[in-house]
């Protein structure tokens, strides 16, 4: 055990001089992303080839309760110990997140290295017992891949949440449902006192690749509510009105000769009352359209957000995406998350959309924004911004209470908001919500400017609203349950 001291010592006095990295940074996610992958899915799961491919040949690693390991031995203990067949899935590996620390390495000025500091949690599921230990994983780059060269593990203890629930206890049973849905992947934000508190990422991104917990998900309509915000944020700033003509700076060729073009503005369309159908393709035509009279109304439409995106690009001369990045991605360091497809778009980390029956659909790659469909994003991602939201970050008093205030009724005793739609959830309680449909694609997030609270849920199937309910009941209690009686009346 002192050389086991003198090492760890010998790596602590040594961090001073190199700074800890942000948690946004390139190298910090790389860093999670390897843990995610030798953890999540190799401990967790018994992948034990994720452990041959990320383990360096010349591992070593130092267990205050079980000695010193070399690679072949721990895979040898791996295998026959919580991995044999009678022992399967008895313990659980958590990152304790908010402890994670991470310091890279260098030589010369060249990056060679990094040390990851952090404690994680251990559940052994059949005794109902849990520990929690400290960590120290030192990280090298070997021809240009990330293997774990050294690990400590220690001060091993008992663990008791004093925090009441704990929120990924279940993962057993959501796996369960994953199976049972046929859902391949599965994204989980947890939103606590106006904080981003949980991200988890469970299944597979495409079958036979574990999911990495910075999977980048398409999120369908979810992309509606960012582009309102890129809009209110404008407002805010005083450079575009909520209730001014939009004709002024766009009016689409098939609806030209209709005076009713000059009864459109941002508030009718945040608040899905243009008249226009969801999509013009929908019509027999396959032109755009007026279903009825601007402001009378309640139809959803994505022509409506397109429309406004046009008119901003047109006042502007920017792109939505180059506004978003301003307004939004860039200052919440958003850095996965797009309205088009690029060649930064890391497709390792991309979910592919399933129908039912498990055939995978074709990806979609925007060259131009939609500004109601296909956002790419994260869950740690899209959780940032939904925690933006709860705290009014860059929304003026005035805005946050407009896009809170009902404008509209909607179906089954909702209301929109701008941008949002509104639950009731009595005693003075409303909730923020949206969904996004498309093949592939299931996506929500509920949040709740009251309590700062919210939960957010992608996944990658057509049948993924399955597993819906139960996620709302287990997160949200009473008001989960609420919004799922408003849903099910």
């Amino acid at each position: 055990m002192n050389k086991l001291l003198t090492t760890l010592f010998a790596l602590l006095i040594f961090f001073p001089a190199c700074a800890q990295l942000d948690k946004n940074s390139d190298l910090y996610k790389t860093i999670l992303t390897k843990d995610s992958l030798l953890f999540d899915v190799g401990f967790n799961h018994c992948d034990i080839k994720q452990f041959e491919n990320l383990l360096s040949e010349n591992l070593k690693f130092y267990h205050d309760k079980d000695g010193i390991s070399d690679k072949t031995k721990f895979l040898t203990d791996l295998k026959n110990g919580i991995c044999n067949e009678e022992t399967h899935r008895k313990v659980q590996r958590f990152l304790v997140k908010e402890s994670t620390e991470i310091f890279p390495l260098y030589k010369n000025g060249v990056l060679y290295g990094a040390v990851q500091n952090g404690e994680h949690r251990f559940s052994e599921k059949r005794e109902s017992q849990a520990g929690i230990a400290k960590f120290t994983n030192v990280w090298q780059l070997e021809n240009g891949e990330w293997k774990l060269t050294t690990s400590f593990s220690f001060d091993h203890q008992a663990y008791e949440n004093n925090t009441g629930k704990s929120i990924f206890d279940n993962e057993t049973e959501i796996e369960k449902w994953l199976k049972e849905n046929k859902v391949l992947t599965l994204g989980i934000g947890i939103i606590e006192n106006g904080k981003l508190q949980q991200v988890k990422v469970f299944g597979e991104i495409s079958k036979g690749i574990s999911a990495p917990y910075n999977t980048i998900f398409n999120v369908a309509s979810l992309t509606k509510p960012v582009t309102a915000i890129v809009v209110l944020q404008l407002v805010s700033l005083g450079k575009w009105e909520l209730d001014e003509p939009l004709y002024k700076y766009w009016i689409d060729p098939d609806i030209a000769n209709d005076p009713r073009t000059k009864k459109l503005t941002t508030r009718i369309i945040l608040s899905h009352q243009t008249g226009f159908p969801n999509w013009r393709w929908m019509n027999e035509t396959k032109k755009l359209n007026f279903q009825f009279d601007p402001g009378t109304n309640y139809q959803y439409s994505g022509e409506g957000m397109e429309y406004l995106r046009k008119a901003l690009e047109k006042k502007f001369n920017k792109s939505l995406q180059q506004l978003a990045n301003e307004l939004i991605f860039q200052p919440l360091k958003m850095n996965d998350t797009k309205y088009v497809w690029d060649k930064n778009v890391d497709t390792t980390r991309l979910a592919t959309g399933y129908d039912k029956d498990g055939t995978a659909y074709e990806t979609v790659k925007n060259e131009t924004p939609n500004a109601a469909d296909d956002l790419l994003t994260t869950v740690e991602d899209y959780g940032k911004f939904l925690v933006s939201v709860i705290n009014g970050d860059g929304l003026s008093k005035k805005v946050f209470e407009e896009m809170t205030i009902k404008q509209v009724a909607s179906t089954k005793g909702k209301h929109f908001g701008l941008g949002f739609e509104i639950y009731d959830l009595d005693n003075e309680e409303t909730a923020l919500s949206h969904g996004g449909a498309d093949n592939g694609v299931q996506t929500l997030f509920v949040i709740l400017p009251k309590t700062k609270n919210g939960l957010l849920i992608f996944t990658n199937s057509d049948t993924g609203v399955s597993v819906y309910e139960t996620l709302l009941k287990h997160y949200l209690g009473d008001n989960g349950q609420k919004i799922v009686d408003i849903e099910t009346k």
